[in-house]
């Protein structure tokens, strides 16, 4: 499962790039969480939560960001600001990348600001 998650890493962050964002982090993990994606765009850090589902049996992929998740990936970020503090005082923002469809197939949605801490 890992291995097809980095695939679509990849492929988000490859998109990302190609959109101008430029990466600063993959795969930060802290005990909290771990944040998929920290990117920046202009003076903004973007964290992004990359998602994958091959059958919308259980709803998209964007769906699967649950409230639980959302708070994780802040603690997470918060954290990842913490330890980067010449980032400390940027706007940030929380991004989902979502895939949705089976492989190479599938279709990317890219979610900008796709929920705000609370």
């Amino acid at each position: 499962m890992r291995a097809a998650g980095g695939v679509f890493e990849r492929r988000a962050c490859a998109a990302l790039e190609r959109a101008g964002l430029a990466l600063l982090a993959r795969n930060y993990a802290t005990r909290h969480g771990e944040l998929d994606l920290v990117m920046r765009e202009g003076d903004t850090v973007v964290f992004v939560e990359v998602r994958h589902r091959a059958r919308a049996g259980h709803g998209d992929a964007a769906a699967s960001v649950t409230r639980a998740k959302q708070d994780r990936l802040i603690r997470t970020a918060e954290l990842w600001l913490a330890a980067h503090p010449q980032h400390a005082q940027r706007a940030c923002r929380f991004d989902v990348v979502s895939f949705d469809g089976p492989g190479e197939s599938a279709r990317m949605d890219w979610l900008r600001g796709a929920f705000e801490v609370a």
